[in-house]
Parts: structure tokens; C-alpha cells; sequence
């Protein structure tokens, strides 16, 4: 069905664009087909609240209430990353059935299949941010803001997350086995999203760890999360910082995801 349709598009400018977003219905369709590959991006957000606001809320705040209020912006932006860790295993996947073999048939962008892949797999992040909050409200989590920082903030995430998936779009190019990509996946985003205050406020940690979360860009964005959705701390700072890191993420790991995918093709 993906050949037919990629096939029947003639050559055009902006060629690329159009293949790239054939490609993201592709991974649409799939996504529809077999929903249980969104299982994590709609229980995890929920075991994660219930499992830190009612293990820890009561220890941690006092109240579960108000932890509820300082963790689900940053428990967001931790749950929408780890939602960008499979596109590295699902391209990865499609390399070793073979199917990337029809792509390099077909007169379309050597790199469209990376980028339509990526674009499709953004429906994760909508998944989980839908999820997360739709739970957080009935468990009690209100905004403090407007609609238009909350809406800022969940595009934030989203743009970080996308710029993420490049990291293991790289992984799932040079790794051979999907476990090995969904491995290395959790290797890499256990520091940086545990490693941050999604739990606990930074002046509470010890040094060391301080130190890691002032470079950790994740710690920006969950900064960035809660300024604009609670109302807590400076907005300026953490987003322009989540803004550069994104930049910088996708400026590295995109050429590299592409150059590596051009050396296979």
C-alpha cells in the first residue's frame, strides 16, 4: 500500500517533504493497526502518578495534593521523551524485515523514511501528554496559568521530544538487534530524566548531582514545564535554555541519523 501510494507521487519540488509525510502516514496506519504499541504512553503516565504522588507524595510535600501540583509538569516532559525511545527500536525493526529494502526502490528522498518515521511517531507525544493530564486533573492537578502557557509548554515538550527521537533514530541506524536500540534507549534516559528535580526540588540533592542537573537539558525543560503550567519560578530562562539544547540535539544527532542511513542504503 506504502509503495502504491509513494509510487503513484510524481517528481515535484519539495519532493522530500511529500515523501516524508506519505511516510508519516505510514507509521500512522500502523499506530492504528496494532494499538497496543501505544500501551506505554497511556498506562505508564498513570502507574507513574499513582506511584509517586501515593508512594511519595506524603514523605517527599506533606501533602499529595500539592506534590501532585510541583510533579506532573515535570513527570510530563519525563514520560513524552521516554515515548521518543521506540521510534530508534521501529525503524530499527523495519531495517532487519527488510522493508527499508523496498524503500531504496522506490524514487523518493534517500532520507524520508527517517523523517516520516519521526513525524509519525509524534503521536506518542500527543498520546501521553493527553493521558497524563487527562488523569493528573481527575486525581486532583489544576493549572495555575493561561490556556496559551499550557499549550506553550506541551509544544516545548513535544519540540524536545522530536529532537530527542533523532538520538535514537542514530541508534537504531548503527545498533543490530531492536533489543539492543530499546536497551541503550533506557541506558540514556534513566540519567537525564531521574537524574534532574522531576522528584524533588535541586536544592535538596547533594552537590554532585546539582551540578548534573544545571547542564542536564531535560532539567531545563521540566523548569520550563512547571513555570508555564503552575506559575513556578522564571519562564524566560528555562524555555530560550530548552529551546538551544533542542537546536543543538537536533543540529548533531539529524545529519548523523541520515548520514548513517545513507552508508546502509
Amino acid at each position: 500500500m506504502t509503495t502504491q501510494i509513494i509510487a503513484a507521487v510524481p517528481a515535484r519540488p519539495f519532493g522530500l517533504v511529500r515523501h516524508s509525510l506519505v511516510m508519516a502516514r505510514r507509521s500512522l496506519i500502523k499506530a492504528m493497526r496494532t494499538p497496543e504499541q501505544l500501551l506505554d504512553v497511556t498506562l505508564q503516565p498513570i502507574i507513574f502518578i499513582v506511584l509517586f504522588v501515593y508512594l511519595l507524595g506524603g514523605a517527599i510535600a506533606g501533602s499529595r495534593h500539592d506534590y501532585l501540583q510541583f510533579l506532573l509538569p515535570a513527570l510530563l516532559v519525563q514520560n513524552v521523551l521516554f515515548a521518543s525511545a521506540p521510534t530508534g527500536v521501529s525503524l530499527n525493526t523495519d531495517i532487519k524485515t527488510g522493508v527499508f529494502d523496498r524503500f531504496r526502490s522506490l524514487p523518493i528522498g534517500r532520507s524520508a523514511p527517517l523523517i516520516g518515521g519521526v513525524l509519525g511517531d509524534m503521536i506518542r507525544f500527543v498520546v501521553s501528554i493527553v493521558v497524563m493530564i487527562g488523569f493528573g486533573y481527575i486525581v486532583g492537578f489544576r493549572f495555575q496559568t493561561d490556556v496559551l502557557s499550557v499549550l506553550a509548554a506541551c509544544l516545548l515538550v513535544m519540540f524536545l521530544a522530536f529532537c530527542f527521537s533523532w538520538m535514537f533514530v542514530l541508534l537504531g541506524m548503527v545498533v543490530r538487534e531492536p533489543g539492543a536500540v530499546q536497551g541503550l534507549g533506557f541506558v540514556i534516559m534513566f540519567p537525564l530524566t531521574f537524574g534532574t528535580n522531576v522528584l524533588v526540588p535541586t536544592n535538596t540533592l547533594p552537590g554532585w548531582l546539582q551540578a548534573w542537573v544545571k547542564v542536564n537539558p531535560v532539567a531545563d525543560a521540566m523548569q520550563a514545564a512547571r513555570a508555564l503550567m503552575v506559575g513556578t519560578g522564571p519562564v524566560a530562562g528555562p524555555v530560550i535554555k530548552t529551546l538551544l539544547w533542542s537546536v543543538a540535539i537536533l543540529a548533531v544527532f539529524a545529519p548523523l541519523a541520515v548520514r548513517a542511513y545513507r552508508r546502509k542504503a
